[in-house]
């Protein structure tokens, strides 16, 4: 449940003090945006998206609820990127259109791919690109950026420095010991930073409830090889647009066996130019053609990258399993899933599954074979992490409820004390003051909806309508009212969308919808708002207690 409004009025930040507020990523996987406040000042870490699930039908995207700093953007010294994933820069550029010139900072990567963004969006950036081991204030905020390892290059942990504390926000990590760009997760920082004295920190929580250690990304070159090696034909591979380093891994088994490579959907186009552009993906010379000249191709020298690995409707994947796209699917081509299932997306991904499967293709994804791993540190890593750090309080952050439970569950074992766990929810108000952080007053925290170019216009009122529309159909009810008599002039009229009933059934409503008219009464009665209201009402009522539907229903009078 979205925080709509806040619970309790917020009482004013001490001197001196900083107020930490995450307006997403705390109940959610997406959405990460936390805001800090000090001496006057804001800084904001990330600004992503979550992406919708199948009860939010026609939603692009859903972003933080901008409503607290909205007033205050002047005072936001700078937007600081932790990494290029969506769920972390997906919402940059809404915040962007209310002020453009807030500085972007990031690692190389990072802002070249927000910069790719912001462009279809007529955004010019103002950008600072940091890297590991570099240091730099906004405003109050001194900032020092320690590198951690993670599903896509350039991953970057921010210490906070202010009057009030050390705040360490880990951004996504894992501590992969043998990653394929050889840039790990730096520990001896994290240690450092604790022998300084970590006040607050903020800890990644997606795979908290998993033990052990995830599992390193090299682990998967013998699958993805084995699929290159044993296809007959076409190899078709959906991965996220930013998973460079899985890319990276095709590409090498694509030229190890002997097949040109077609990048297919825009986004995945877009960012491996950038990634090839900047150095983060190598690719040899002659291995990328264009995707008609593999139609001309023997199908056994074909491989695809393609984005859709999430079921998303209109990505490429999606469209080749409906048969909806310039690419056909058939017998004996390999589709590998080289991606984990996001929460939320399991119908959609198993459906595009299914649609493959039912043309022909073989499928090989997480469920059959080793073709993915996290980019999340699993609750053996994030204890290490507690007991390098040492942190005087724990703020679990970027995951579902059961996520940050099982994150402050794991902090508290290795001897933070329980009262200096903070599990909090979107919109809560942290206030580090004297030493000590503590859960202050909430602000609003709602979700977003994005429909096309609309931000902010649908509600859940609005998706609880289309959502009916969906399920149960809609009934227009057409009638003609007597100015004088407040009666039926002529028998209703219905117009039906989507509700399934036999001829004639609907005017057995007639009686119900005569008596909600003679039942208004003085002005009220002449008024035909008040007509349409009371026509509706038992129009649904009726339909209800006869059908157990509850469909749509909009009333149309017409005086007479």
């Amino acid at each position: 449940m979205k925080r709509e409004g806040p619970s309790r009025p917020l009482p004013t930040l001490p001197a001196g003090g900083l107020r930490i507020v995450p307006l997403g990523g705390l109940g959610e996987i997406g959405r990460n945006m936390t805001v800090f406040e000090h001496d006057g000042s804001l800084l904001v870490v990330d600004c992503g998206v979550l992406f919708p699930e199948e009860h939010q039908p026609g939603v692009d995207v859903i972003l933080p609820d901008f409503t607290w700093i909205r007033d205050r953007l002047d005072a936001v010294a700078a937007i600081v990127l932790t990494h290029g994933h969506e769920d972390h820069i997906g919402g940059v550029p809404y915040l962007l259109r209310e002020r453009p010139d807030i500085p972007l900072v990031g690692s190389r990567l990072t802002l070249g791919l927000i910069a790719a963004k912001l462009q279809e969006h007529r955004i010019r950036p103002v950008t600072i690109e940091v890297a590991e081991g570099g240091r730099r204030s906004f405003g109050p905020f001194d900032c020092e950026f320690v590198a951690v390892n993670h599903s896509i290059p350039d991953g970057l942990a921010v210490a906070i420095r202010t009057a009030a504390g050390l705040v360490l926000h880990t951004g996504d990590f894992k501590m992969d010991q043998f990653p394929l760009d050889k840039r790990i997760t730096d520990l001896r920082s994290f240690a450092r930073l604790g022998e300084e004295g970590v006040d607050l920190f903020l800890v990644d929580s997606t795979n908290a409830d998993v033990p052990g250690f995830t599992t390193a990304e090299r682990e998967l070159g013998p699958a993805i090889e084995t699929v290159f090696r044993t296809a007959p034909r076409r190899v078709i591979v959906s991965s996220f647009a930013s998973h460079v380093h899985r890319i990276q891994q095709v590409l090498d088994a694509a030229q190890a066996h002997g097949r040109k490579v077609a990048f297919v959907g825009r986004s995945m186009v877009r960012n491996m130019r950038i990634a090839a552009d900047l150095g983060y993906l190598t690719i040899p010379e002659g291995l990328i053609v264009d995707i008609k000249a593999l139609e001309r191709m023997p199908a056994q020298r074909v491989a695809l990258v393609c984005t859709g690995s999430q079921g998303e409707p209109l990505a490429a994947l999606s469209k080749m399993a409906a048969g909806e796209h310039m690419i056909r699917v058939g017998a004996g081509d390999t589709v590998l899933l080289a991606s984990s299932l996001i929460p939320g997306n399991e119908n959609a991904v198993y459906r595009v599954i299914n649609g493959l499967t039912g043309l022909g293709a073989t499928v090989v994804h997480k469920g059959n074979a080793k073709v993915h791993v996290s980019g999340h540190a699993s609750a053996g890593e994030l204890v290490y992490c507690y007991n390098i750090v040492q942190p005087s309080h724990v703020l679990p952050v970027h995951g579902e409820a059961r996520h940050l439970r099982a994150n402050a569950d794991l902090a508290i074992s290795t001897g933070v004390t329980p009262d200096r766990v903070l599990v909090a929810q979107d919109g809560a108000v942290i206030d580090l003051v004297d030493g000590r952080a503590t859960i202050t007053g909430a602000v609003p925290a709602a979700n977003v909806f994005v429909d096309g170019q609309t931000v902010g216009a649908i509600t859940e009122s609005s998706l609880d309508e289309r959502r009916a529309l969906g399920q149960e159909g809609m009934i227009t009810v057409v009638a003609l009212v007597d100015v004088d008599t407040r009666q039926l002039a002529e028998p209703l009229d219905f117009l039906t969308r989507g509700f399934g009933h036999n001829p004639g059934d609907l005017d057995a409503m007639t009686p119900a919808v005569e008596k909600a008219l003679a039942e208004l009464t003085g002005t009220t009665a002449r008024d035909p708002d008040r007509q349409e209201q009371a026509i509706a009402g038992a129009v649904s009522t009726w339909i209800r207690r006869t059908y157990g539907h509850a469909p749509v229903v909009i009333p149309v009078v017409i005086e007479a």
